[in-house]
């Protein structure tokens, strides 16, 4: 085997050994060393590796070669949207057909069933001479927009305002009835207390007797019939010592059927006496007035003039 050496100035080739032939073919298709893979044409595609190949790298400075796969296919629209769509307006569809039902079944309804009446007053849809029922535990219907049903004694101070109480006892006249009394206050014109009436006589009602009351007596103040005050000495909460002005005035007793809230009756006037003061006193701590109660003695005789 001869020695090949280069011409004189060339350096030899580095894949070329002294006792071996020319430089072998690189595996895989890559080039040789130093020089630059060809560029595929426009329009054609670059050689696949063969199977168990790896693709060819680029040398070192040499931009990368560009890979070329298979077209991406399209996104594939979505029917979800038409799909709840068509969900919802099938739902808007049967609700509709539902109304709609509902809504024959309500105008096309059994014309064989009477018309009921729910007032006590006759009307074009009733018989003549015939009157709805009233409900249960109620006596009577309301036909204003005061009237109410009393649940307690106190309920019936109403009457003085103008109500009626629906769960009272009829007024069949003064003899044998029961009655409550009231009386209004100069600083307190609308709230009404309870006067005391004595339980031996025959028109007393105990509390719990309400519903048998059939007369309520009203005691409404006279404006301007206020007297000179009395000078009252009393103690506060502090034990300081006051000076209330206890005045005296005049009422006008008036007697109403509880039912109807008709006037039945008068009883004429009611004097409030303020000639000595009481051992307890209520009293307004702005004005330092307190007001004497209607006596319980002319309440009572009003009473016995009126319900014997």
């Amino acid at each position: 085997m001869s020695d090949q050496y280069p011409p004189y100035g060339q350096q030899p080739d580095p894949n070329v050994t002294p006792w071996s032939g020319p430089p072998a073919p690189q595996q895989g298709g890559q080039p040789p060393y130093g020089q630059q893979p060809p560029m595929p044409q426009y329009g054609q595609q670059p050689p696949v590796p063969q199977y168990g190949q790896q693709p060819p790298v680029p040398q070192y400075g040499q931009p990368p070669m560009p890979q070329y796969g298979a077209p991406v296919p399209p996104a594939k629209k979505s029917n979800k949207g038409l799909i709840i769509g068509l969900v919802v307006g099938a739902v808007v569809l049967i609700l509709a057909l539902c109304g709609g039902g509902i809504g024959l079944l309500v105008a096309y309804g059994d014309d064989d069933e009477p018309t009921t009446a729910t007032s006590a007053e006759p009307t074009s849809g009733t018989t003549p001479g015939t009157t709805a029922s009233p409900a249960p535990g109620q006596s009577d219907a309301p036909s204003d927009n005061n009237s109410m049903t009393a649940r307690f004694s106190s309920d019936l101070s109403n009457v003085c305002q103008g109500s009626r109480i629906l769960n009272s006892a009829p007024y069949n006249g003064p003899a044998g009835a029961k009655a409550y009394t009231f009386s209004n206050s100069p600083d307190r014109p609308t709230s009404w207390s309870s006067k005391y009436v004595s339980s031996t006589k025959p028109y007393s009602a105990k509390t719990t007797e309400y519903e048998a009351v059939s007369v309520v007596g009203c005691l409404k103040f006279v404006e301007g019939s206020e007297g000179e005050p009395t000078k009252c000495l009393y103690k506060d909460k502090t034990g300081k010592q006051v000076t209330v002005d206890y005045v005296s005035s005049r009422y006008v007793l008036t007697f109403y059927a509880a039912k109807t809230g008709e006037k039945v009756g008068d009883g004429g006037t009611v004097a409030a006496p303020a000639n000595r003061c009481p051992s307890v006193i209520s009293y307004n701590n702005v004005t330092m007035k307190a007001y004497a109660s209607p006596d319980a003695g002319t309440i009572e005789s009003a009473l016995d003039k009126f319900l014997s």
